[in-house]
């Protein structure tokens, strides 16, 4: 099912062949309801053969009867019935409607009672549905909330934005933020284990919708949230005339004066960028393979002296 079907619900109608008991024979296989003991296996409907595989050497094997396909009974072929031919059950199509309500989940079962094949003197099974939800190209759920990526450039995230979001059923959302407001990155002060010291990491903000999640299920009529997540796209350059525009309107740059006797004793460094988490898992990584190789070279070291003890 596609996400729009779990959003709104749907119906799927399948088709299926199942065995079903014979309604002429009632299951019996005979038109007098009578069979007898299968020779072959005495009844038990299955055999036992035995293979030498080598002197004083056998194998004892078990396997169903294939004179009575394992049901331990026989038919004369006089007396078999004309609609099953003795097989007891015969082969029906039937179309099964599957109901998707509002909200069901990825993976959730829907069965019906029953339905599986029939069997003389057996308990009908049931036939279990299983929905598995397609990926969506826009929306992403998680539980009751559905999540969206959207892209701003520099100029909408400072200046605003508004944009159309077609939802799952269908309706057209306006997007747009509040006259003056800024959309930018969060900013999130994460310890580093290996340093102990605070980092400021930035993170790209989250806005919410309520009411425009996922339907609860078998409670339709309450939804979960929607939640947007904007990333700025900024420019790769700007030019000089660009740069001087936007110190012009934007709040003045902190402004540092140094003498030329400074410059000429500071040492000129290069920027580079990064990865901030793989830079922090490559040292994780190395500082574990650092505390095995101490603790690998204390155990051998213990061991030789009480090799030299002895």
């Amino acid at each position: 099912v596609s996400l729009e079907d779990l959003y709104n619900g749907t119906s799927k109608k399948l088709s299926l062949s199942r065995n079903i008991i014979c309604s002429k024979c009632k299951g019996k296989g005979s038109k007098s309801g009578a069979s007898m003991k299968c020779s072959g296996c005495q009844g038990s409907g299955m055999k036992v053969s035995i293979r030498h595989l080598g002197p004083s050497m056998i194998q004892q094997m078990q396997h169903p009867c294939n004179d009575c396909k394992g049901t331990g009974e026989t038919i004369n072929d006089k007396d078999r019935c004309p609609q099953c031919k003795g097989e007891k059950v015969v082969q029906e199509k039937k179309v099964l409607e599957v109901n998707v309500e509002k909200g069901m989940q990825n993976g959730q079962k829907i069965t019906f009672p029953g339905e599986a094949d029939e069997a003389p003197d057996t308990v009908t099974g049931d036939i279990v549905f299983v929905l598995q939800q397609k990926d969506h190209p826009k929306f992403k759920r998680k539980g009751d909330d559905l999540f969206v990526e959207h892209t701003l450039t520099l100029t909408e995230a400072l200046c605003g934005f508004q944009f159309i979001l077609t939802h799952l059923d269908g309706r057209q959302l306006l997007i747009k933020t509040h006259p003056g407001e800024v959309v930018k990155p969060v900013v999130l002060m994460a310890i580093i284990r290996l340093q102990m010291n605070p980092v400021h990491v930035f993170v790209d903000q989250f806005k919410a919708i309520n009411d425009e999640g996922m339907p609860m299920y078998q409670r339709p009529f309450m939804r979960g949230k929607l939640y947007i997540h904007f990333t700025v796209d900024f420019p790769d350059s700007l030019a000089p005339e660009q740069c001087k525009a936007l110190e012009a309107v934007l709040p003045p740059r902190t402004s540092v004066q140094l003498t030329d006797m400074e410059l000429d004793e500071c040492e000129e460094t290069t920027l580079y960028d990064v990865n901030i988490e793989e830079e922090m898992r490559r040292k994780q990584t190395q500082a574990a393979q650092e505390a095995y190789e101490e603790d690998d070279d204390m155990h051998g070291g213990a061991q030789r002296v009480q090799c030299a003890q002895q």
